[in-house]
């Protein structure tokens, strides 16, 4: 008897230990192969000489210098810079907003949760092409406007090329800031009341405490926002495609349409791959030193 059980307490801790590996396994060797793996073979294509076809004639970091030299990549990057301040600041903002008020316990505050929440249900393709219909100067917001007797209103954002990168940013706040608001409401509700009903004893007014003890303890929540938008508004290529195609021109190019162009309509695959190595390093230039701080923060208290 005391044989047999210690052969199932063997068998016991050894399905403990390997169970979640032989479960695991499959995930991690098809993340390793389809993610690291292309990862390694972008960087590597990002050395060569590859145009149509990938080739193993190997430059090193000339394709590099090439995009270093192209005027186009650097306004794409300007693009990308602007679009993620604007889109990420102001999704926070409002969001944020909208979660101060539905705090407040409110009625309907189901339903107004769902509408504002909605829009991240749709994918990017239907946002900016529904969008591109509103902006349009001969079909959406100049035509109703104008249709109601003000025959010189205009709003022609969409073809102006000095403000077509806003409407990009008005579609992606659109459908971007209830996802954000979600986050901050969920993060309202997990302080403690006993708190904020401390400090209404001490005589401090509501506003007073969301900014001095309430919203400085999401910080947290802050972090976790800011990365995801920032990961959102880096692969914002569909929506620009939908939305303005980077057009007029190029005013509302990204790296993400210069590398898709330069990849596989204009045959230069390996400047394409040396524009997706960048962004990939810029990303990791950006997040890791956030993580750091986030992680050593976190860690003090």
């Amino acid at each position: 008897m005391a044989r047999r059980l210690a052969i199932a307490s063997r068998r016991q801790r050894w399905a403990d230990a390997w169970l979640p590996r032989i479960v695991l396994a499959p995930s991690v060797a098809l993340c390793a192969v389809f993610v690291y793996g292309f990862i390694a073979w972008t960087a590597w294509i990002s050395m060569t000489r590859s145009r149509l076809l990938p080739v193993n004639d190997w430059v090193g970091l000339e394709q590099y210098v090439r995009l270093m030299g192209n005027a186009r990549w650097w306004t794409a990057a300007g693009n990308l810079a602007l679009f993620g301040v604007l889109f990420v600041g102001a999704c926070v903002v409002l969001g944020l907003f909208i979660a101060v008020l539905l705090d407040q316990r409110i009625r309907a505050e189901g339903a107004l949760r769902t509408i504002y929440l909605y829009p991240m249900a749709l994918s990017f393709i239907v946002t900016g092409t529904v969008w591109k219909w509103m902006l349009n100067p001969d079909l959406g917001i100049e035509t109703l406007v104008r249709g109601w007797g003000w025959s010189t209103f205009r709003f022609d954002w969409l073809v102006d090329p000095e403000r077509a990168l806003y409407t990009v940013v008005i579609a992606g706040v659109w459908q971007a800031s209830g996802f954000a608001m979600a986050l901050f409401l969920a993060g309202l509700r997990g302080v403690d009341t006993a708190i904020i009903q401390a400090a209404q004893v001490d005589g401090a007014s509501l506003p007073r405490i969301y900014l001095r003890i309430v919203i400085p303890s999401l910080r947290p929540v802050f972090f976790s926002v800011i990365l995801i938008l920032a990961h959102i508004a880096i692969k914002s290529f569909d929506l620009v495609m939908a939305l303005t195609g980077g057009g007029p021109g190029i005013s509302t190019d990204v790296p993400a349409i210069f590398m898709y162009q330069f990849s596989f309509t204009r045959g230069q695959l390996g400047m394409g791959a040396a524009s997706a190595m960048m962004m990939l390093i810029t990303v990791i230039a950006v997040l890791v030193p956030l993580m750091y701080l986030e992680t050593r923060s976190a860690g003090k208290h």
